[in-house]
């Protein structure tokens, strides 16, 4: 089953009802996957990268501006990488690390995060590198929630939730392509200390 709901409508009253949502996906999973090609994890986001973003949302969606709440939200489910009882596999795409979300400043401390979280007993990151061999056709960002009962999929009209077992083992599937190409440990602490280093040489836009 498929089923897909207008950000509009599920964004009538702002961010924040939203986010209370999301909390409650990732508290009740207690395995999760993810494959984020073009920007950060939200788990993994900054308090200054999530206020950019939703600011974004926001803007182009033209909805209440509960920015302050989301964000507020958005940390508060943060807190299932250190309660002990959850796991995310998350793959990134190295363009996610150059994406610029806010400037300079704030990529500079999104990555010195990723850094400091690499190596958390409830994350496994990688890195999935823009010249790496993925066998695999380009796909778009999903995550797997519920366990990997349903995938979540974001559209620039909406978003859509997959619950059909044969839907969810393609997901699977090429979530399996994307972590066997990607990059991790040592080598993902290399891309993100070269991407640190191109935002810490970057000049703030005067």
């Amino acid at each position: 089953m498929t089923s897909s709901v207008p950000w509009t409508d599920r964004l009538s009253t702002g961010t924040e009802a939203t986010q209370d949502d999301v909390v409650r996906w990732y508290q009740g999973t207690r395995e999760g996957k993810a494959y984020v090609p073009t920007m950060i994890w939200g788990t993994l986001q900054t308090e200054a990268y999530a206020t950019v973003i939703l600011g974004q949302v926001v803007n182009f969606l033209g909805i209440p501006n509960d920015v302050l709440a989301g964000v507020a939200k958005r940390m508060q489910r943060q807190q299932v990488l250190y309660d002990g009882e959850h796991h995310y596999d998350v793959v990134l795409g190295e363009q996610a690390l150059y994406t610029n979300i806010g400037g300079p400043e704030v990529m500079r401390e999104q990555i010195e995060r990723l850094l400091r979280e690499l190596g958390l007993a409830s994350l496994t990151l990688g890195i999935l590198p823009s010249t790496a061999q993925v066998d695999l056709f380009p796909i778009h960002a999903f995550n797997l929630y519920g366990d990997g009962d349903r995938a979540h999929v974001e559209l620039v009209s909406s978003s859509v939730d997959i619950t059909e077992q044969s839907e969810l083992d393609l997901y699977n599937k090429a979530f399996a392509a994307l972590s066997s190409a990607a990059s991790y440990g040592d080598a993902a602490e290399q891309l993100l200390m070269k991407a640190h280093s191109f935002w810490t040489n970057t000049p703030l836009r005067q």
